[in-house]
C-alpha cells in the first residue's frame, strides 16, 4: 500500500473492510469466500484510485508551476 491513501482510496478500503466483517460471520461459506474475493478486489481498487490520485495531484501541480512561470 501506498504510505498515502487518497480519500477515494479510503473508502474503497472502508468497504473491503465491512464486506470482510460481513463474511465472517456467514455461514454460508460459498457466499463468505464470494464476499471475501469482493473485499480484495476493493483492495486492489484502492491502491490503484490512490495511485491515480496522486498522479493527477502532482499533474495540477506540475501544470500549475509551469502555468505560473509564464
Amino acid at each position: 500500500m501506498t504510505s498515502q491513501m487518497s480519500r477515494r482510496g479510503k473508502q474503497y478500503l472502508q468497504t473491503a473492510r465491512t464486506l470482510l466483517r460481513t463474511a465472517q460471520t456467514m455461514t454460508d461459506e460459498a457466499i463468505a469466500r464470494q464476499l471475501q474475493l469482493l473485499a480484495e478486489d476493493y483492495e486492489r481498487r484502492a491502491e490503484k484510485a490512490s495511485l491515480i490520485d496522486a498522479a493527477t495531484a502532482l499533474a495540477r501541480s506540475a501544470a500549475n508551476t509551469s502555468a505560473s512561470e509564464w
